[in-house]
């Protein structure tokens, strides 16, 4: 094992290179998909004809593919038809994709998770139901769905390793490279990248802790 060649300042810089463009990505993931599985857990909420049954089969679909599957078409078989995207706006697009489908799961989960009792009585008072689900039932339901919605984010996160198979440049490939020079770098330098996904994940988990903190 040779950390000091592993540990060298061209490979450290050339991991960080990895770790800045697995951060953005799974930062811009974390952002789209929040916001469409939002908009789409809360389109199953409100039982909206039409919209929320289209919404079922979409979100049954897509939790049942494989990520690693999402990412190859997004890459490889989307050009086929005229739509070609880099390597960082496929890998997003296809993290987005699968992430959707699953924090639509969570958003609806915790919006049925609000008592009844409380809808029922917002409307008996005059509320509408667009003024119900953002006065009564959203606030309580996002207090409810931080701790899940972080271990997405969190699981997120980690599954940007699976862009190496559409050869992004990320922590892993970047790791994989260095590995490649020498034989001699494969423990220091996986020890490093598990050390790396270790802090900013418990970063991540130590920020819901802290929220639910607050909640309770």
């Amino acid at each position: 094992m040779d950390f000091a060649g592993a540990y060298s300042a061209e490979n450290l810089k050339f991991l960080l290179d990895g770790l800045y463009v697995t951060l953005i990505v799974a930062f811009a993931a974390i952002v789209l998909s929040f916001v469409f599985g939002c908009i789409i857990g809360v389109i199953r909420y409100m039982k909206i004809p039409v919209l929320s049954p289209i919404m079922l089969v979409v979100v049954d679909l897509i939790r049942n593919l494989p990520l690693l599957l999402i990412i190859f078409f997004m890459r490889f078989a989307l050009p086929e038809i005229g739509i070609k995207m880099d390597l960082m706006t496929a890998s997003i697009v296809g993290l987005t994709i699968f992430e959707a489908a699953m924090i639509a799961e969570i958003v609806r989960g915790g919006l049925t998770s609000i008592d009844r009792g409380q809808v029922e009585a917002a409307r008996s008072s005059g509320l509408g139901a667009v003024q119900t689900l953002w006065h009564i039932v959203l606030p309580q339901g996002l207090r409810r769905m931080v701790p899940p919605l972080v271990s997405q984010f969190i699981s997120l996160l980690k599954d940007t390793s699976l862009a190496v198979v559409i050869s992004l440049p990320e922590l892993m490939h970047n790791a994989g490279i260095i590995i490649g020079h020498g034989y001699t770098y494969t423990i220091p330098t996986l020890l490093l990248v598990a050390l790396i996904y270790f802090i900013v994940n418990f970063l991540l988990s130590q920020l819901s802790r802290r929220f639910e903190a607050r909640r309770v």
